[in-house]
């Protein structure tokens, strides 16, 4: 039996790692899903964060204590062992999410599991504390519950895999019944390494005046997340079926163009984006492109022109061109940036020209409303009809999305993390007035050429701001290489390792009587 002191140290453990478990269980599976629940992206998150495990890696080492024999020496490890998971405790306190955890159904069946897992862990642990063998045993299994939580949750996603793939093909099955009972809509499929959610939007802006048209919401643009738009939104009035189609891995867009079969598409641009799990440019190439596979023989395919990776490997259906470049089909030219927004012009396929205004900044900007005219006036709609709904386009929510705070202007363009459009971020800032000012963490999911690209990206902002402001040393050191390399002036490059503290010190630290233009450019995910 054990001592009063050790009975008295194994109830406060028990609580103590009861409390670890249920907040440790809420991050792993916040991660999990953050990496669309693969276990290749949670293993490969793990790996690269492992220094955040080490408190529950030594309070597993602590546990391992119970196989010592020896009364006194248990004690002090068991003491020092709650010690360790006290502090686990505190160290949870201080995990703020910038997007938490999502519970849907999926992550209910999922933490059930997992609790499962833990509550037979635990059962362990109490038939070693009844039985006649180690009694130390039970704080062994205590520490093994707490300490193996990522193994929980890989664990509760194996065992639930079947289910899961049973529960997403009877609400696919049904979504494409959904649409098979449309026969007359017309499905438009839109991806790109970037610009999708743009260009979406902006057309939608433009086709709701027109006809009844469905969007995927926010970025929906994985397979449930389109099956959940047809089935709570389609219905028998809707004409267009406007939907986005995101990926990460070969294959993504022809399990997308499987479920919708769309009739036409926009690819907006090919870039480096989720090159880390693409694994190379030339797989980049060809997910994007299996929405033109997809497509009928007379469906309308429109890439944007402008897009230098596009040129280089146009693709195999026939294509309608967007963009500024003077072998475009739509042209967009006579771009003036002016105080309300952009004035442009379009050149269509016959010929004629029609005058534009928008709200918006920046040439990527014009390119991508350019697809969306081109798109809308393929499904039927005159150029003519579209300038009021043009100016009456918004900025999508992150995406250079102006906000007037007082005397400091932000431009919110903290969902990009492409090359090409931080290079084209960092342009429409140097065209503007004021004291220009940098804020990003640098991009991410860029494989092995991402210190490459953020010392380019440095480089270029070195020529177009007057204060770079970079968060997180580590994440952001080679943009300040690229940053000095460019001959840029130190006393103006400054370093934080939280967003809280770098805005900060651009509210309070920077003194100057111009106005603040201050351009957020990317945003890291909670698993970087």
């Amino acid at each position: 039996m054990l001592s009063p002191v050790l009975q008295l140290l194994y109830g406060a453990t028990v609580l103590a790692s009861i409390y670890c478990i249920f907040k440790s269980l809420i991050y792993n599976f916040h991660m999990f899903q953050l990496g669309g629940y693969r276990f290749s992206s949670f293993t490969g998150w793990f790996f690269k964060h492992i220094k955040h495990y080490i408190p529950e890696l030594l309070t597993l080492l602590l546990s391992l204590t119970g196989f010592i024999e020896n009364e006194k020496i248990f004690t002090a490890c068991a003491a020092v062992l709650f010690v360790s998971l006290f502090a686990v405790i505190i160290g949870n306190r201080g995990r703020e999410n910038k997007k938490p955890l999502v519970y849907t159904p999926r992550v209910k069946r999922m933490y059930v599991t997992a609790l499962v897992l833990v509550c037979a862990v635990f059962g362990a642990s109490v038939y070693f504390l009844v039985s006649d063998g180690n009694k130390h045993l039970a704080f062994t299994a205590v520490g093994i519950a707490n300490a193996f939580v990522p193994i929980w949750v890989v664990l509760s996603n194996l065992i639930n895999k079947p289910i899961e793939k049973c529960v997403n093909l009877h609400y696919t099955l049904d979504a494409k019944k959904m649409l098979k009972a449309c026969p007359d809509l017309q499905v438009m499929g839109i991806t790109g390494s970037y610009g999708k959610t743009s260009v979406k939007f902006y057309l939608y802006t433009i086709l709701r005046a027109w006809t009844d048209t469905l969007v995927t919401p926010a970025s929906f643009n994985t397979p449930m997340g389109i099956v959940k738009t047809v089935r709570g939104q389609l219905s028998a009035i809707h004409k267009i079926f406007l939907c986005e189609m995101g990926a990460k891995w070969v294959g993504d867009i022809k399990e997308l163009c499987d479920i919708v079969h769309p009739t036409s598409g926009i690819i907006t641009a090919l870039g480096e984006q989720h090159l880390e799990s693409f694994g190379s440019q030339e797989n980049i190439i060809k997910t994007k492109y299996e929405l033109a596979d997809a497509l009928p023989e007379n469906g309308r395919l429109y890439v944007n022109w402008d897009n230098e990776l596009i040129r280089k490997n146009p693709p195999k259906h026939k294509y309608i061109k967007y963009g500024t470049r003077e072998d475009c089909d739509y042209r967009a030219f006579n771009i003036v940036s002016h105080s309300k927004g952009t004035s442009f012009s379009v050149k269509a396929p016959d010929g004629s020209v029609t005058d534009f205004d928008t709200k918006l900044l920046g040439e990527h900007n014009i390119i991508n409303i350019t697809g969306a005219i081109a798109a809308a006036n393929g499904f039927g709609m005159p150029l003519e009809k579209m300038r009021l709904y043009v100016r009456r386009i918004e900025a999508v929510e992150h995406r250079m999305q102006i906000v007037e705070k007082g005397a400091v202007t932000i431009i919110d363009d903290a969902f990009n993390s492409n090359p090409a459009g931080c290079r084209a971020a960092l342009h429409t800032l140097k065209s503007m007035d004021g004291l220009r000012i940098l804020v990003t963490p640098g991009m991410v999911e860029l494989g092995a050429k991402e210190d490459e690209l953020n010392f380019d990206f440095g480089k270029t902002a070195a020529c177009c701001c007057d204060d770079i402001v970079l968060v997180g040393e580590k994440q952001t050191a080679a943009i300040a290489r690229g940053v000095r390399e460019a001959g840029f002036d130190e006393k103006h490059l400054h370093i934080f390792e939280t967003f809280k503290e770098a805005m900060s010190f651009v509210y309070g630290g920077i003194r100057t009587e111009k106005k603040k233009l201050v351009l957020l450019e990317n945003d890291l995910p909670d698993n970087y």
